[in-house]
């Protein structure tokens, strides 16, 4: 066989690739019998060129998984020393790297067993030999045996830490060094809490931190970046690795990310590196005073202009933004001083991209600065508005960002400053450059949703604007400009009828867009139409919305996200309007829904093969490859949750005819209730209450799985306040229709204990109306909580949170106790703080 498959593997070899495939079937027959292993080692050790040993190696990598176990003895040895003789023999760097990979995978089954005991002595001197060559493989050995071995490595840390640090610091060779550098990140993952692990790792720090500084300097920037993978991998780490080290990590990243002669591929690791310290070291940053030091370096980046050839999401100033982002949420006492200052300074500078900064450092912090900058919102709004007039495109254009940034994230306070910003944006939306157009419909839209009947003075002149905008605009400012006139329907409501058959008009013809680039303009007509029959009633829209309802079932089949998760909020508001008249539409619009929540992509899995890649041996199947079948993940769950949520909507708008879907309904949303996602659970629950609540003796049979599902939301592994408001409010429902189907014994001090509500008082109505109502009709369950019913309603009385309409209804139960058991509510009421006392009297008074 050796003769013949050494003529096969100068074929492969060849240019011809017709030659190529031939070989290449040859090969893989002979490589189906075990003696190809013998074969393979004869040229590993006898061929004349590189290439045809390298070949060998790499065919023994893919093969010797399943040949391994088949070998004789005498075999086996034979190769384990041809191996060893290639990787401290062979001239050939490539042909040594390729064998290093044979030893990895044959030590993954022969060391284990036994069968291999003089390997690790043999990597450890040739790690310490004078050779160059051995040195750099001995590591290139460490970094692959870790993938198949490296657990057993860890009784030998002590002994590799010296062995490690010396190659770090090998002045000779860089190969020594990046080989060193692979095999310290490729430990990482072994690594405990044990102290000594944790010292050892610490103690690299500044070793890898010389290294990097000094390729850098030699314009080795390759060695730099495995530095940084290292960093990344240190920080994410659960063991405390980085220790007081961090300081110094943070230092040469921003030496690295602030120094414009670097390349930007390395600069942008450096500030990743930043951004997960902010993330996962924030305590650490704030108590060794970084936060300054690190925002004296990200707000000045902002500043930065970005190659126009390059990759704008590897841009420094886009980068920098992100940073400034996270601080400000993790830390946003901190973040928000440094940061005012910053913007102060730089609004005034000559420079128009210190003004574009200034801007936009404000628009970045006002998430997690919200409370701060709404302490200087008057100062704040002043510098973004004066920059909305800026002569330079590039400040307008920042400064609507800002805006809309303002808009949304410092709700409610910025709505009082309304007549200085909305005819600021008028104006904005007259700008030459589309993008500030765009920015500003975004500004208009987040800005106008919650304005109220504010909004009426400026209703025309937006109106007549948004029109005319929407006529004469391209495509994707069409799209932001539905979504602020979505927006001023939602806050005129009735006042909104003059406009709204001009707008249904026009979403009309957006509605029946099919192109690939034109859906997501669709997407944001349908959410509009949904919005405006919300917005002006059922007596309007009834009769016109057929057709609308129609285009947007058979938007459905385009299979696009957006357009079914706004076609799912559509049905959500016309079922809320048409009450039982949507009854027709059930037919079409719930098996839509369950066809949303049963898609899935599918991705093929790729198997990376280093070797093939370099000699292009692709052909021959290797041992180790996985032929796994395509993964599927599941479709993305705000794609359930809007599911869940319109479904909840419909049951609540229709009634009683929902009651024939509740088998389809409810096994999906009771799944939901235990999904990883809050907004998911939240929906889930609020849709099973109003199953439960019109679906009659259809619903009865779930019960049990209700309330089991339901339980769970209760607990205080429970995170989300607003889902155990609607886990409460489900709950009320259930008891409300079919309450000798509940074990109220064991419900209601649970379902008492959730109260008040926290979050969601949109379940507030329903939930204390239950609560009253088993109180009014002295039900024996309820009795022996009233003290932790009259602590929960006394503290619904003071909340600013729940309309006067809640809290006399409260009031009125706790009358009514009073007037019934009298004395025995006088030390009930006496334990509870004056104020609250005082609030109950005032409400039960007013009844």
């Amino acid at each position: 066989m050796a003769q013949s498959l050494e003529l096969l593997l100068i074929q492969f070899l060849m240019p011809d690739n017709d030659a190529r495939r031939q070989a290449e079937e040859q090969i893989r027959r002979l490589a189906r019998d075990p003696q190809v292993v013998p074969a393979l080692v004869h040229h590993l050790r006898t061929a004349k060129t590189p290439n045809v040993r390298q070949l060998a190696a790499v065919l023994l990598r893919k093969k010797i998984t399943s040949h391994w176990p088949k070998l004789p003895p005498h075999a086996k040895a034979s190769l384990k020393q041809a191996l060893i003789d290639s990787i401290t023999i062979d001239h050939s760097h490539l042909v040594r790297r390729a064998s290093a990979n044979v030893v990895s995978i044959i030590a993954k089954y022969a060391v284990p067993a036994g069968e291999w005991p003089e390997l690790l002595p043999f990597i450890f001197q040739c790690s310490q030999s004078p050779q160059e060559d051995h040195r750099e493989v001995a590591l290139i050995l460490f970094s692959s045996l870790t993938e198949t071995i490296g657990t057993t490595f860890q009784s030998h840390l002590n002994d590799l830490q010296p062995i490690l640090l010396k190659c770090l610091q090998d002045e000779a060779s860089s190969r020594v060094r990046i080989a060193a550098l692979k095999a310290v990140g490729s430990f990482i993952e072994y690594v405990n809490d044990g102290g000594d692990v944790v010292k050892m790792f610490r103690d690299f720090v500044p070793s890898i931190l010389n290294v990097s500084r000094q390729c850098l300097a030699n314009g080795e920037e390759d060695v730099a970046s495995i530095a940084f993978e290292i960093f990344d991998e240190l920080i994410e780490s659960p063991a405390p690795l980085l220790g007081d080290s961090v300081r110094s990590i943070v230092q040469f990243s921003l030496e690295v990310c602030s120094n414009q002669e670097l390349e930007i591929n390395i600069r942008q690791q450096a500030i990743q590196i930043i951004s997960w310290l902010v993330k996962f070291k924030a305590s650490f940053l704030k108590k060794h005073k970084l936060v300054i030091p690190i925002l004296q370096v990200m707000c000045p980046l902002l500043t930065e202009t970005a190659d126009e050839d390059g990759d704008s999401d590897l841009a420094a100033d886009r980068s920098a933004a992100e940073v400034i982002d996270t601080m400000a949420i993790n830390l946003p006492r901190h973040v928000f001083p440094p940061v005012l200052e910053f913007a102060s300074v730089s609004f005034r500078h000559i420079n128009p991209k210190y003004r574009e900064a200034a801007v936009t450092s404000l628009g970045v912090v006002s998430e997690g600065c919200c409370e701060h900058l709404k302490d200087k919102l008057e100062d704040c709004l002043k510098v973004v508005l004066e920059a909305l007039k800026d002569q330079e495109q590039m400040v307008r254009g920042a400064a609507s960002f800002a805006l809309g940034q303002f808009a949304e994230h410092l709700q409610p306070e910025i709505l009082s400053h309304y007549e200085s910003v909305l005819p600021c944006i008028l104006n904005a939306l007259e700008d030459p450059s589309d993008e500030v157009k765009e920015k500003s419909y975004y500004a208009l839209a987040a800005f106008c949703e919650d304005m109220g009947e504010n909004i009426l003075p400026y209703l025309d002149p937006l109106m007549c604007r948004l029109v005319m905008s929407l006529q004469g605009s391209p495509r994707n400012l069409q799209e932001t400009c539905m979504s602020a006139i979505g927006s001023v329907a939602a806050a005129a409501e009735q006042a909104f009828m003059p406009y709204a058959e001009k707008v249904l008009e026009m979403m009309k013809g957006f509605m029946v867009l099919t192109n690939d680039e034109d859906l997501c303009a669709r997407a944001r007509a349908t959410e509009v139409v949904g919005i405006v029959a919300m917005a002006v009633g059922r007596a309007r829209m009834e009769t016109i919305l057929p057709p609308f309802i129609e285009a947007a079932i058979s938007g459905f089949v385009l299979d696009y996200s957006e357009l079914r998760e706004y076609t799912h909020g559509f049905f959500s508001n016309v079922a809320e309007i048409l009450d039982d008249s949507f009854a027709q539409y059930l037919p079409h619009v719930v098996p839509l829904a369950f066809s949303s929540c049963n898609l899935d992509d599918g991705s093929a899995v790729d198997i990376d093969d280093a070797d093939s890649v370099d000699n292009g041996f692709s052909g021959v199947s290797s041992d180790d490859d996985v032929n796994d079948e395509p993964r599927k993940s599941p479709h993305p769950p705000q794609d359930k949750t809007m599911v869940v949520a319109t479904l909840a909507e419909v049951a609540q708008g229709m009634g009683a005819p929902i009651s024939a879907y509740v088998d389809k309904i409810m096994p999906l949303v009771l799944k939901e209730l235990a999904s990883s996602e809050a907004t998911n659970r939240r929906n889930a629950a609020f849709c099973v209450g109003e199953m439960c609540k019109n679906g009659g003796a259809a619903a009865l049979k779930y019960y049990g799985d209700i309330l089991h599902g339901l339980h769970r939301l209760f607990a205080d592994s429970e995170p989300d306040d607003a889902v155990r408001d609607n886990a409460a409010g489900a709950i009320a429902r259930m008891i409300m229709v079919q309450p000798q189907s509940i074990p109220l014994n064991q419900v209601l001090p649970v379902f008492i204990k959730a109260l008040p509500l926290k979050e969601d008082h949109e379940e507030s109505m329903v939930v204390y109306s239950c609560v009253c109502n088993l109180l009014l009709s002295s039900h024996p369950q309820i009795l022996p909580l009233v003290p932790d019913v009259i602590n929960a309603f006394a503290q619904v009385v003071v909340s600013p949170n729940e309309s006067d309409e809640v809290k006399i209804v409260v009031a009125k139960a706790v009358s009514h106790l009073i007037s019934v058991y009298g004395q025995q509510m006088q030390p009930i009421l006496s334990a509870l703080p004056p104020a609250h006392a005082n609030a109950l009297a005032s409400f039960a008074n007013r009844r």
